[in-house]
């Protein structure tokens, strides 16, 4: 995502009446400045933890400025009191600089927390939980994830289990579940709705995969047995150094970023949305189009479809047990092309990076690597080699 997401005020004045964007503008501003009193974004409950949250989440993958950040105000101030955070986000900093503006706001029992470990472990959560609640200066954490769990075995574990049981009888955290966005999303969904202490599940979800009728059931199943479900990656972006996503064409009143947002919202077994807002601008235009209550026309709709269909070839849906198994070697091919989505689309060079780092050493050793097996494996024919290639010239 770019700059030009940063909106002026006649932007703003389209996306969200005049009464919402004159709230949004006066946001962060002295009282005497401010021309309406802040607009709340809708809320939904999550599953059978019965809690309302907010239908947009301020996601901290890239992390938040040290001392203050002021999107988190601004947040505040329309009702978007949930941040999703996690331990080795923004190298361990998101945590703790999140703290720093909830503390000065005297927010933190106004705000909802998430965070994740990437342990999956029972003396993995416990350590990390601890670890969590030190860096957010906060006697409990409202929700704790297994972060990006693609392997469902950890589940049964009653070790995990029972520490799970023991953290929420202390206190300590009052929700548990995990976060998932590899190419098992539809199983891992599944299970979730077989474990009643699973109470919410974060999970890749976008306008991409709409007719994918496989996941679709398994929300269905999670939806039924009370799991709360957040939909994340909703930008659905490409893995793409050809910028796919400018072929879209902006119509009616919502742009892309705003447009496929709304076509998750329309989901109603969806509760909410984390959303990467690194940006004044893109909070604002999130907020803008949380606001407006009305679902997406027939002509947003319709030019969502053109755009999934233009740019299919260049999104990556982490199926790795398909295109890896092609690969005669021990690569991360989703994760590789997560990485670089986020270095090309987002343009977060250090995010990517270190990221990338962060896989095991065989991994990061793309050069020599035949990926043609990949190409032909991949059921969306996304061009593999060519982003690997390119992968290795902008993270490695």
């Amino acid at each position: 995502m770019s700059d030009e997401r940063e909106v002026s005020r006649r932007r703003l004045l389209v996306l969200g009446g005049a009464a919402s964007a004159s709230a949004l503008l006066g946001a962060g501003l002295p009282a005497r400045e401010a021309v309406a009193a802040p607009a709340k974004v809708p809320r939904r409950v999550l599953g059978r933890t019965k809690q309302s949250i907010p239908i947009l989440l301020v996601g901290g993958g890239s992390g938040f400025k040290a001392t203050y950040d002021a999107r988190i105000k601004v947040a505040l101030d329309h009702g978007v009191n949930y941040i999703d955070t996690a331990r080795k986000y923004a190298g361990g900093r998101s945590e703790p600089n999140a703290a720093d503006t909830l503390h000065k706001l005297r927010a933190r029992d106004k705000t909802w927390i998430t965070s994740k470990t990437p342990s999956w472990t029972a003396s993995g959560l416990a350590r990390d939980v601890g670890a969590s609640l030190a860096a957010m200066r906060t006697s409990y954490i409202d929700l704790y994830f297994l972060h990006e769990l693609d392997d469902p075995r950890p589940l049964d574990d009653r070790g995990l289990l029972d520490t799970v049981e023991r953290l929420k009888k202390e206190g300590k955290i009052r929700f548990f579940g995990f976060s998932c966005h590899s190419g098992n999303v539809a199983e891992l969904l599944h299970e979730a709705a077989k474990r009643s202490y699973i109470d919410a599940v974060m999970f890749r979800y976008n306008f991409r995969q709409y007719g994918n009728k496989e996941l679709n059931l398994a929300i269905d199943a999670a939806h039924k047995a009370g799991v709360g479900l957040i939909a994340m990656k909703t930008q659905g972006s490409e893995a793409s150094f050809q910028d796919a996503w400018k072929k879209f064409e902006q119509t009616g009143k919502w742009n892309k970023y705003q447009s496929v947002l709304k076509a998750v919202w329309a989901d109603e077994r969806i509760s909410a949305a984390v959303s990467h807002m690194d940006a004044m601008g893109k909070l604002r235009e999130n907020i803008a189009a949380a606001l407006d209550r009305k679902q997406l026309g027939a002509t947003e709709q319709e030019s969502l479809r053109r755009y999934a269909d233009a740019t299919r070839a260049y999104a990556c849906d982490g199926c790795d047990h398909l295109c890896g198994a092609a690969v005669n070697a021990c690569v991360e091919v989703g994760k590789t092309l997560r990485y670089l989505m986020y270095h090309d689309a987002y343009g977060e060079r250090e995010r990517a990076q270190r990221s990338f780092r962060e896989l095991p050493a065989e991994a990061q050793n793309l050069a020599g690597v035949d990926f043609s097996g990949a190409n032909r494996a991949c059921p969306h024919g996304v061009d593999v080699a060519t982003h690997m290639r390119r992968a290795l010239e902008v993270l490695a």
